[in-house]
Order: C-alpha cells, then structure tokens, then sequence
C-alpha cells in the first residue's frame, strides 16, 4: 500500500479545495452574484454551483493526479472509471443547479454513470447489477443533505473516514485513494460551509460526494476477501443518509403530499424546530455517522460479532419514528374571529345616526324651529312659524 502517495494526494485535495473556494467567495461576493436584488451580499456566501464545483476539482485533480503518479496501485483502472462516473455526476448536478432536471433524466444519467464504474472495475453481471442499484440508492440519499451549513460535508468527511480504514484493514491502495481524498477535500470545504456558511456544495458536490462514496464502497465490498463481513458492515455506513431519506419518504406519504417535490422535512429541518442550532445539526449528524462508522468498521474488521451491524439501523429507525412527531408542515393560517370576552366591551363601526323623530322638528340658525316641506314634495320657501 502506497501510504505516502496516499497522504500527497489528501494534501493536496485538502490544499486545492481550500484554495478554490476561498477565491470563489471572494469573486462572488466582488461581482455580486450572492446578492439578492435590494440586499446587502448575503452571508451565506455564493452561488450553489459555484461551491461544489471546489470539491469536484479539488478531489478530481488530486485523485487524478495520484493515480497517475502510482498511488492506487493495482487498482488504477478501477479510479479511473470511478473518477469518470463521479464527474458525470457533477456535471448533471452543475447543469441542474443552474436550470432543474426531471427525476427520470437524472436517475438515468447516474445509472449510465454508476454502469461505467462497475464495467470499468470488472465485476461480475450480478454484482455489478447490485452495485449500480446501491450507487444510485445512495447517491441519491446524499443529495438529499444538503439543507444545513456543514451537514453534507460533515457526514461525508466522517462516512469516507469509515471507507478509508475499511480499505486500508485490507492494505488496497487503489480503494483507499479515493476515500482519502474526498475526505480531505471535504475538511477543506467544510472551513468555509460550517455556519455561516461562505460556500454552498449544491448538487454539484452533493451527487459527486454520494457517488464516491457509495462507488468506493461497492468496490471495497466486491474485494472483500470471504472471512470479512462486508455485506453486514458496508451498508451501516450509510446509516444517516438512508435514514434521512425514510423520514422524508414516510412523512410526505403521510401527509399525502408529493414524494419528490422539495419541503422542510428533513432532519435538519426537524431539529432546527426543536431550537437546535445550525452548528449544532452539523454535530448531531456527524456524531450520529460517526457511531455507525464506528460500528461498520469493527464489525469489517472482525472486532465485533456481524449481527451488531444491525445496532445502527435498529437506533436510526428509533429516530425517525421520534422525528416523525415533530410537525414539519405549517398549516395555512386561518382569518382570525375576535370573541368578546365576557364584561368587556368590543368597539363597532359606528352605525348610520338615526333620522331624527316625528317629534322633533328642525330648527332654523337662529334656533326657531321650520315648517316642513308640504306632502306635495314643493318647497316651502320662507314659510316659519313664530312659537310665543
């Protein structure tokens, strides 16, 4: 295992991610393109696109750049063909952050993209069939995160630590390359998206990171060699996304709402209502990955019984039915009736004043009263009487 040529290419993944989204802040904040119309340049920082395409060069370059030089080993084809899947993917999310795709077109493209990775990596028909459905399950799942500062990349720095010691137990440096890398470049990304966030990944980075990850993994499950638990223990790294992705699933069918169509239901969003902060969202996240990480890992490298693996997911299940009970979706607010209260008086339109009573007849300025005009409807011009 080339562990220096490994270390180099984090280096700089981390060095070029860092580097590249600190000028796209600043060209965004000096051109205005993260101004809104009327408003001061936002905090928040810049155009989504802009932000995932520092993770996507910073990590594609120092992969590339790795693999070139001898750092993946035996195992530079499979990079190869999992860099090519991964920049596909980027490319679909940086076209859809600048103008929507439909769901179809994209799960499409992503399955042409996961279907190049596996060709490319030489599995099986069967194993491969499986691995493209888990790479676009899980793609998906990723993309999902990205509705806090520093979820995304906090979830993903901690799922490619898992992959990267999954990968190194075995000692395969062409699976251990891109793990490495990505995290790198995601602690990198992660100093200007922590809250307030300055850089946004986007769809971009969001697919491009769930790709990755989820590749890496197939990859490293297909290598496994038989004594090691990799069925059990792979998939329990992507605890976190795939529970986000139940919650939002099983709250819209049972609000009868519809499935893709986008909405505050998300973890993020649920504990955001129960006044967690944002930082503190990125932490409950991170450490909620990083006890199935942990588990996943052991349990990869036989320190823990298989049948733990299930620990995890049995937990996160507990928590999205918990999360279930927080309201996501407002009701429209209703014209509000005012009840009077018992005793108390409500002010009222003034009503129309009264016409004045038979009784009481009009009364000239000088306070004599006049005649009234006859039945005939013809003026009565100048006729008063005198009251003695």
């Amino acid at each position: 295992m080339n562990v220096l040529g490994i270390i180099a290419s984090a280096v700089a993944a981390l060095f070029i991610t860092v580097v590249l989204a600190k000028g796209v802040r600043r060209t965004a904040l000096r051109s205005g393109i993260g101004r809104e119309p009327g408003a001061r340049p936002s905090r928040a920082g810049v155009v989504r696109r802009l932000g995932g395409a520092t993770v996507v060069v910073g990590v594609g370059t120092a992969a590339a750049a790795g693999s070139a030089l001898g750092a993946a080993g035996d195992g530079g084809r499979a990079v190869t063909g999992l860099l090519a899947g991964a920049g596909i993917v980027a490319a679909l999310g940086l076209v859809h952050d600048v103008r929507p795709l439909g769901v179809p077109l994209r799960v499409a493209v992503q399955s042409a993209a996961a279907t190049l990775a596996v060709c490319l990596a030489g599995l099986s028909p069967v194993a491969g069939v499986l691995a493209v459905l888990w790479i676009v399950l899980v793609t998906q799942a990723f993309a999902l995160l990205d509705t806090s500062d520093g979820a995304l990349a906090t979830v993903g720095a901690v799922t490619a630590a898992g992959l990267l010691a999954c990968a190194a137990v075995d000692g395969r440096s062409g699976l251990a390359l891109l793990p490495a890398v990505l995290l790198a470049g995601l602690i990198g990304f992660l100093l200007h998206n922590w809250h307030p966030a300055r850089v946004r990944p986007g769809a971009s980075a969001s697919l491009f990171t769930g790709f990755v990850l989820a590749s890496s993994g197939a990859l490293i499950h297909a290598a496994a060699p038989p004594e090691r638990a990799a069925w059990a223990a792979l998939p329990v790294l992507a605890t976190v996304a795939l529970a986000d992705s139940a919650l939002v699933l099983t709250s819209r069918r049972r609000a009868s709402r519809p499935l893709l169509q986008d909405g505050g239901d998300h973890i993020t969003h649920r504990l955001r209502r129960i006044r967690v902060t944002v930082p503190g969202t990125a932490v409950v996240l991170g450490l909620w990955a990083g006890v199935a990480v942990a588990t996943g890992t052991l349990v990869y490298a036989g320190t823990l019984h298989p049948a733990l693996a299930l620990v995890p997911p049995a937990g996160s299940a507990l928590a999205v039915l918990a999360l279930l009970r927080i309201p996501a979706y407002v009701a429209p607010p209703r014209a509000a009736t005012r009840r009077p209260a018992t005793g108390t008086a409500v002010p009222t339109a003034s009503p129309t004043p009264p016409a004045p009573a038979a009784s009481e007849a009009a009364r000239t300025p000088a306070g004599r009263p006049t005649v009234p005009p006859p039945p005939t409807g013809r003026p009565a011009v100048g006729l008063t009487a005198d009251r003695s």
